[in-house]
């Protein structure tokens, strides 16, 4: 029986993003997002940061490259994989990599909505200016 995945992760970008070229011209764009959660109250309150790796493929990441830059709020729709690795102190360590189906790009860092929201799905753009700080979730 197959199964069925999809994550949603909405956060800043935390450096710009690095477009490539495979070998057989295929784009492949690369950025990291920051994800933040607070929890506690007062002088116990904590923010926990989870750092996602996200890949964009083809006219996506050639979009995603032209538009986005560090600190840029993101949506990214997409599957996750989680990669182990051994870092060079010969910790183990590991990665959360998600290849992205769908980015929605949400506004400027300090999350005033400024300038318009667009959004790419597999190369196909939806933009619009639309205020995604009166979203109710």
């Amino acid at each position: 029986m197959a199964g069925y995945q999809q994550v949603i992760i909405v956060g800043n970008l935390g450096r710009d993003p690095e477009l490539k070229y495979l070998q057989n011209g295929v784009a492949v764009c690369n950025f990291s997002v920051a994800v933040s959660s607070f929890s506690g109250q007062g002088e116990q309150r904590q923010e926990k940061t989870t750092w996602f790796r996200v890949a964009a493929w083809r006219e996506l990441g050639e979009r995603c490259n032209q538009y986005l830059a560090k600190g840029r709020q993101v949506m990214v729709v997409g599957t996750v994989d989680v990669r182990a690795y051994t870092d060079n102190s010969g910790q183990p360590q590991a990665t959360l990599e998600l290849t992205a189906r769908d980015v929605r790009f949400l506004g400027s860092r300090e999350g005033s909505g400024e300038g318009s929201g667009g959004s790419f799905e597999d190369g196909g753009y939806s933009g619009g200016s639309e205020n995604f700080d009166q979203i109710p979730f």
